[in-house]
C-alpha cells in the first residue's frame, strides 16, 4: 500500500491515498478520498502502522503539557487508573459517589500530559471541575457553558456546549474525560464522542448500565467498562459504613380507594390490549398508543395518578416527622420525586427546599449554610442526585423515587463520605405497602 495522509475535517478523518480494505474507512464520492468517523482515528492509525504504511498525519498537532498534581492515589484509585491505561487509555470506570472519581481523572491528565477536554452534565459540575483543575495544575482552565466560551489547552465543558461545538473541537484534544458518562448514551450527546479525534477517552460514573441498553453505545465510543468498584468494597475504610432501613406505611382508606380505582383502570387496559409491561419497550408502546387511542390515554393517566397516590402517601409524611425528630442532631437530606411535595415538606418542617426551580445562587447559598451547619436538613426533588457537590450529611430519607438503580446509588452516595467520628451513615426508604412501590423498591436495589 502506498503512503497515506490523514487530516481532520468537520468531525471526520480524511484519508488520502490507497484506502481499499481499511476498516471504518469509506470513499467520499465528492472528494474521491477516504473518510472515517473521527472517533475511529486511533484504530485507523494503528491499522496503518500494523500494515507498515508510511503515514503523513496532521490530525492532531498538540503541545505536550506539564501537568503535575499533588494528589496521592488510594490503592483502588490506582488500580482503576492502571486498568484504564492497560486498555490503551480507553474505557469506563464505575466507582461509588464520594470515592474520588475526579482525582482519577486528574491523574489520567497528569499521566498523558496532553490537551484535555472534560465534559460534565451541569454547569455546577463544570464549575467544580474548573476550580479543582486550576488549583491542582496552577494554570488557567477554559470553560464552555454557563455563559462562558473560553477555549484553552485544558477545558471543561457542559455536554450541551460540547455537542454544539464538537466538530470545531475535534482536533484540539488528545484526551477527553466524560464525567457522568452515562449521559453520553443520549441520542444527541453521542455525537460529541463521534466527532472528536481524541484517542484517549475516559468515562467516569457511579452506575454505568442504562435501562435502555445505551451503555453499549457508550462502550463503543469511549471504551468498555474496565474497572468496577462497589459501595460495599469501600465502606468502612474509604467510605462510611452504612445501613439501609426500610419503613413500610399504609395508605389511608381514602387513598387506598383512589389508588385501587386507578390501578384497576390501568391493569384492565393491559389485559385487553395484551401489553405485559415487562420492559421499557412495553411502556413505550403504551405511550405510543395513547396518542390515538382514548382508552390507552386513560390507562396511562390512571397509572400516573396511582403512582402519585402511592408516592405521596400522607402517612409517609407522618413517619418522616418521626425520623426527623429522632435525628435532630444529624444532617439530613430528604429526597422526593415530586416538586409539590418538596414545598409541602419545606413548609411543614421548616426545611430549605431545592428543586429545578431554585436559582443557582440560592442553591449555592442553601448548600453553603448546610455545609456550615446553619441548616441541619434540606429537602429536594431529584436535583441533588448527581452533578452537585453536596456537603457532608449522615442521614438520607427517600420518600419517593423511581426504580432506577442509578438514582438510588446516587442518593446513597450523598451520605457515604467518611465520618470524622467514625459513625455510620443511615438511609431510610419509605415504601407504601401493598402497592407497586414495593416492586419499585426491589428493582432499584
Amino acid at each position: 500500500m502506498a503512503g497515506v495522509a490523514l487530516s481532520y475535517r468537520d468531525g471526520t478523518i480524511r484519508v488520502e491515498g490507497e484506502v481499499e480494505g481499511l476498516q471504518y474507512v469509506e470513499v467520499d464520492p465528492r472528494t474521491k478520498t477516504g473518510r472515517a468517523p473521527a472517533y475511529r482515528y486511533d484504530e485507523v492509525r494503528r491499522e496503518l502502522d500494523f500494515r507498515g504504511v508510511e503515514v503523513t498525519d496532521s490530525v492532531l498537532d498538540l503541545p505536550t503539557l506539564d501537568l503535575a498534581s499533588t494528589y496521592e492515589l488510594r490503592p483502588y484509585q490506582r488500580d482503576a487508573l492502571d486498568a484504564w491505561r492497560t486498555n490503551r487509555n480507553r474505557g469506563v470506570l464505575e466507582l461509588p459517589t464520594g470515592s474520588g472519581k475526579t482525582v482519577i481523572g486528574i491523574a489520567a491528565m497528569e499521566a498523558l500530559g496532553t490537551p484535555t477536554l472534560v465534559v460534565a452534565p451541569t454547569v455546577d459540575l463544570v464549575t467544580q471541575w474548573r476550580r479543582e483543575l486550576e488549583t491542582e495544575f496552577d494554570r488557567p482552565i477554559g470553560q464552555l457553558g454557563g455563559g462562558t466560551q473560553d477555549l484553552r489547552d485544558v477545558t471543561v465543558s457542559t455536554y450541551d456546549s460540547a455537542y454544539l461545538r464538537a466538530d470545531e473541537l475535534g482536533d484540539r484534544f488528545g484526551l477527553v474525560v466524560f464525567d457522568e458518562v452515562h449521559h453520553l448514551g443520549g441520542e444527541g450527546y453521542r455525537d460529541i464522542a463521534r466527532l472528536l479525534a481524541a484517542p484517549a477517552r475516559l468515562g467516569l460514573t457511579a452506575t454505568f448500565e442504562r435501562p435502555d441498553g445505551a451503555h453499549e453505545v457508550v462502550a463503543d465510543l469511549v471504551g468498555p467498562l474496565v474497572e468496577q468498584v462497589a459501595v460495599d468494597d469501600l465502606a468502612g475504610e474509604h467510605l462510611a459504613e452504612y445501613d439501609i432501613k426500610r419503613i413500610e406505611v399504609s395508605l389511608t382508606p381514602e387513598e387506598r380507594e383512589t389508588y385501587d380505582d386507578h390501578q384497576e383502570t390501568f391493569t384492565d387496559y393491559l389485559v385487553q390490549s395484551g401489553i405485559q409491561m415487562r420492559s421499557g419497550s412495553d411502556y413505550q408502546e403504551l405511550v405510543k398508543r395513547s396518542g390515538n387511542d382514548p382508552r390507552a390515554r386513560e390507562a396511562l393517566l390512571a397509572k400516573q395518578r396511582a403512582r402519585e397516590v402511592m408516592m405521596n402517601a400522607e402517612r409517609k409524611v407522618d413517619r418522616l416527622a418521626e425520623v426527623l425528630d429522632r435525628h435532630r442532631e444529624d444532617r439530613v437530606i430528604v429526597f422526593t420525586a415530586y416538586t409539590d411535595l418538596v414545598y409541602r415538606l419545606s413548609e411543614r418542617f421548616l426545611m430549605p427546599a431545592i428543586t429545578h426551580e431554585t436559582g443557582a445562587a440560592e442553591r449555592r447559598e442553601i448548600l453553603d449554610r448546610f455545609r456550615r451547619g446553619a441548616y441541619s436538613r434540606i429537602v429536594t426533588a431529584n436535583v441533588l442526585d448527581e452533578g452537585v457537590d453536596v456537603p457532608d450529611a449522615n442521614v438520607a430519607v427517600v420518600l419517593s423515587g423511581s426504580g432506577s438503580e442509578r438514582e438510588f446509588t446516587q442518593r446513597l452516595g450523598r451520605i457515604l463520605r467518611p465520618k470524622t467520628d467514625g459513625g455510620r451513615a443511615l438511609l431510610y426508604e419509605l415504601v407504601t405497602e401493598e402497592t407497586a412501590e414495593e416492586r419499585v423498591s426491589r428493582r432499584r436495589r
